[in-house]
């Protein structure tokens, strides 16, 4: 959860997203407003001078300056400062986020490091997601009137193949699309209003991603979207969000706190379809051993 201090700046393990989330009830109708307008594009939508900003959201600058105080800033160049700071990370490539990591090393073994990181990045993660939209989110996986449609990104199709493997034993009706954009067409034939359609994209945010979501939402498709703390444009499409801290002492990002979430779904899911889910394991395990697929030693 977002801890901002009045007076400091955001620390830099919480996004202004996440402050903004956390806070949006105690904002009044305007402030709702003007958050709305930020999130749309977050971070970009919140730079540009305070007339600017408060011209496009349509409230005025002592509005601005309320809520970002309410954030906990000293006003909006603080702010501002913030929110280039994070757009610099969104944007950053691997050798820019090794350069940045490696000028901060600690002498401490890069076992312990990247251990420390990771855990506090789940912890983090894990402290984000309010149980209601996870419990609803693995209800509409688990209902087969819906067909489920997975997709992942360059370095994200792996967690999309691992989920899809998964969820094709626990329930029927599974989709794995393949993450090339001249096939899409094919899959988009059999989408209908109702089904969901589940996405991984972190950063760098693929355009090809963000195009299948507004196809999928155009279409009536529900989106769950898996993604890093900063959050894919495809946020603005999806139905339920789960986000994860994915900053580690390497150029590359990590993605074991995503992983934990997806198989702590895989496992919700297939508690509330055991029946089912055990039959499925059952047929295939019969398939396993007329085919020989494993190897057995008794």
């Amino acid at each position: 959860m977002a801890r901002l201090l009045a007076g400091k700046s955001a620390p830099a393990t919480n996004t202004i997203a996440d402050a903004i989330n956390q806070a949006f009830h105690s904002l009044t109708r305007a402030e709702r407003q003007l958050a709305n307008k930020i999130l749309e594009n977050h971070p970009v939508s919140g730079l540009g001078t305070i007339t600017q900003i408060a011209e496009k959201s349509g409230v005025s600058p002592p509005t601005i300056v309320r809520m970002v105080k309410k954030l906990g800033f000293k006003g909006f160049p603080q702010f501002q400062t913030e929110l280039r700071r994070e757009l610099e990370a969104k944007i950053a490539g691997p050798i820019a986020k090794h350069d940045n990591w490696a000028q901060k090393a600690p002498d401490s073994h890069i076992l312990n490091r990247f251990a420390e990181a990771v855990i506090d990045n789940i912890r983090q993660s894990l402290s984000q997601i309010e149980t209601e939209t996870f419990d609803a989110s693995c209800k509409l996986l688990s209902e087969t009137r819906h067909s489920l449609y997975i997709i992942g990104g360059r370095i994200t199709r792996a967690l999309a193949d691992y989920f899809f493997l998964h969820m094709q034993v626990i329930r029927k009706d599974v989709t794995h699309i393949q993450p090339l954009s001249y096939s899409w067409p094919h899959y988009f034939l059999d989408i209908k209003k109702g089904d969901v359609l589940v996405i991984f994209d972190i950063r760098r945010y693929e355009n090809s991603t963000l195009k299948l979501a507004e196809m999928g939402h155009e279409r009536g498709a529900q989106i769950i979207l898996f993604t890093d703390q900063w959050r894919s444009p495809v946020e603005k499409f999806s139905k339920y969000c789960f986000s994860a801290k994915i900053v580690v002492p390497s150029a590359w990002d990590s993605t074991v706190e995503l992983l934990l979430l997806v198989e702590t779904f895989i496992a919700a899911i297939q508690e509330l379809t055991w029946p089912e889910t055990r039959a499925r394991m059952e047929e295939l395990e019969d398939m396993f051993d007329r085919t020989r697929f494993f190897r057995k030693f008794t």
